[in-house]
């Protein structure tokens, strides 16, 4: 898998086996599910069980080169969520990570390490108040509050989503059934949209978006409920 030779500088404990924490989160999210394997960010060989030659390579997420540094995060994580890279590409907080500061936020300021999860409303909001808190380095309170019901919001209307899927599910006409999965993915699309204003952290947009979706989902499930 690399064909390059490797400086021993470069290599961070190539025989240490992973911390076990870190491989439980892994098999717990949606990488370890997916079967997206430790070389698809750290790099590595996974064509061998000896750790050595696994490891060769692997650079410590604190070196400036290693794919998983912070600053690099969003280019390694976007090989997969390309949607999610574009918009957090048109963010200031892109700008203040590419400029190098160490406040600039990167996927794992939000999504935690490797469970690559979503934070909790209020979890967000206080990572939000780190920086635009009262006592942050770019005062802006109206901005945590706003973050967490906006996630709220989305939370909501993903329940309405998954609701509706599975009354869709039970529909044996089949003309009908489809009309309806039709509804569920025009309301899905606003839905979709809102994620990606939450990723440019355009929250004015995300706003807009999640509105129409949830009226869609609410307007969908009352023809689920109460058919013609």
């Amino acid at each position: 898998m690399l064909n390059r030779a490797v400086a021993p500088t470069a290599i961070a404990n190539p025989q240490a086996d992973p911390n076990p924490a870190h491989l439980l989160d892994w098999e717990r999210s949606p990488h370890g599910r997916n079967r997206v394997g430790c070389e698809s960010c750290h790099t590595g060989n996974a064509a061998t069980t000896e750790s050595f030659l696994a490891h060769q390579g692997i650079l410590a997420s604190r070196n400036p080169s290693s794919p998983v540094h912070r600053n690099n995060l969003p280019r390694t994580c976007g090989a997969c969520h390309t949607g999610q890279f574009v918009a957090f590409q048109k963010s200031r907080h892109f700008e203040l990570l590419g400029d190098g500061n160490v406040d600039g936020p990167s996927c794992t300021t939000c999504h935690g390490s490797v469970a690559a999860g979503l934070f909790s409303p209020r979890r967000l909001e206080a990572q939000c108040e780190k920086c635009h808190g009262q006592d942050g380095v770019f005062p802006q309170p109206e901005v945590p509050l706003q973050a967490r019901r906006l996630l709220e919001e989305a939370a909501l209307v993903t329940e309405l989503l998954s609701q509706a899927s599975e009354f869709i599910s039970r529909v044996e006409d089949d003309a009908r059934r489809t009309r309806l999965e039709d509804a569920h993915q025009q309301a899905q699309v606003p839905l979709t949209e809102a994620v990606q204003a939450a990723h440019a952290f355009v929250f004015d947009q995300m706003k807009e978006r999640l509105t129409t979706s949830r009226e869609r989902s609410i307007a969908l499930l009352n023809e689920l409920v109460n058919p013609e």
